[in-house]
């Protein structure tokens, strides 16, 4: 059966394929059918009740209306939050117990790129299950509602300010931010104005990367795929950290004093070695993916923790989180799920959990990169479509194998969000690596 969800939402080129306001209409009354028709859902809402936040793209100003005149045609209401996080609709369909939460986003893409995602009235994604249904009725033709039972829509105002006093929150009562630096890249995104406030609130000097989005500039050269610019600004402004957010701001990415980049898999230790530390850890367990590095289970296994790992894709993080009962997992690419807070991914909340563990523990940022040693890890793309069942691949998978050795691990995996094949090898020291790259080139 067709289905038009991939990895995280609905993505695409912007008024092309699925994202074009005619497609993303029919999306809209899609779900409104079936969620009120579901007998397992039943709304506590007079009428079906639908959140809708976006980021800065130009497009968001074609696909929100168009989002916003399919929920009323099929009889829903809908409250519209302008610019906001991905997490900050998580958390608004919570907080206004909303039936539905969409997030008008392509996260890291660039600006060309958008794309739409459903959470459920808990503030999670929706299920594979749920997705599969909505495509269904998107093929196979939706039912609007009648005249007299049309919906309305209204824009809340306050809803970033809400927002940013429930990420604060989530930093501990007895702490503040007062005598740090912190330089924040925004990525001329979401999170532009709230990310900020948030800091500064707190008691930080902030210093602003990728604060003026034009519609056309989100991720342009900035973010958390980008941090080079961010790196500058720490080191320009002797700053104490670098905090790098995605266009959505579901992601981060942290630079220290030195100006060094430290991924995900290294704020995932920390985060949880506070945790463990201070007992708010639950299960002993943390979860990560497939890609995320050998070190870092290592590292964890040397504290007497466990690592889970799950598919890529923070919706799989936070399955199999809710499967085994932890309260920290994440990605290598930055997204981290602080359960206790977030029920998806959230960028600030979890760099306030990095400076928490730090100002705890006394330690500069860079103290963070040093608590493990990285396996080293090859990471490539490709357009080759590449078949895992193929003999070929089967003996090449083999001869990594063979290289690599115990130590080391080879995975091939079709991306969910680009057309591509990602080919991740990892192993125990450079040496290794380069004659595993020499078999790889000759495959490709």
């Amino acid at each position: 059966m067709n289905n038009i969800f991939g990895t995280d939402g609905v993505r695409g080129c912007a008024n092309e394929g699925y994202i074009t306001p005619e497609n993303v209409m029919k999306l809209a009354v899609s779900a409104v059918n079936y969620y009120c028709t579901n007998k397992t859902y039943k709304s506590v809402n007079s009428k079906f009740t639908v959140v809708i936040g976006k980021d800065t793209r130009l497009s968001g100003y074609m696909l929100e209306p168009a989002l916003t005149a399919g929920f009323i045609a099929a009889g829903a209401a809908v409250v519209l939050l302008g610019p906001i996080p991905t997490p900050g609709v998580a958390f608004m369909t919570r907080s206004l117990r909303a039936d539905l939460g969409v997030m008008i986003s392509a996260s890291h893409n660039p600006y060309q790129d958008n794309g739409i995602k459903f959470f459920n009235h808990k503030g999670f994604k929706i299920s594979a299950f749920d997705e599969l249904k909505i495509s269904e009725i998107f093929f196979n033709g939706q039912k609007l509602t009648s005249t007299e039972s049309i919906g309305k829509a209204k824009r809340l105002d306050d809803a970033t300010g809400r927002y940013v006093e429930f990420v604060k929150s989530s930093f501990p009562k007895d702490l503040n931010l007062s005598g740090l630096k912190i330089v924040i890249d925004t990525a001329n995104g979401a999170a532009y104005k709230i990310a900020p406030q948030i800091f500064w609130e707190l008691g930080a000097e902030i210093v602003k990367v990728g604060d003026y989005p034009n519609g056309i500039n989100i991720n342009q050269h900035c973010g958390a795929t980008a941090p080079e610019s961010l790196q500058q600004a720490v080191l320009e402004n002797s700053a104490n950290i670098g905090i790098a957010l995605d266009g959505d701001a579901d992601r981060v990415v942290i630079v220290d004093e030195t100006g060094k980049v430290i991924d995900g898999d290294y704020l995932i230790a920390a985060i949880a070695t506070g945790w463990h530390n201070s007992g708010k850890l639950r299960e002993n367990s943390v979860v990560a993916t497939v890609m995320s590095n050998l070190g870092l289970e290592k590292y964890l296994d040397s504290i007497g923790l466990k690592l889970v790992r799950s598919d890529v894709g923070d919706k799989y993080v936070i399955e199999k989180m809710l499967e085994i009962g932890t309260n920290i997992g994440g990605e290598k690419s930055g997204h981290i799920i602080p359960i206790d807070y977030s029920s998806t991914g959230d960028g600030c909340i979890a760099a306030l959990q990095i400076l928490a563990y730090l100002i705890r523990t006394n330690q500069n940022v860079s103290s963070i990169g040093k608590l493990y040693k990285s396996y080293p890890q090859l990471l490539k793309n490709t357009e080759k479509i590449i078949d895992i069942e193929d003999p070929q691949t089967s003996a090449f998978i083999l001869r990594i194998k063979n290289i690599i050795g115990s130590n080391g691990r080879i995975l091939i995996r079709k991306s969910g969000t680009e057309p591509v094949s990602r080919i991740m090898i990892e192993a125990e020291d450079l040496k290794t690596l380069n004659a595993a790259e020499a078999e790889l080139q000759a495959f490709l």
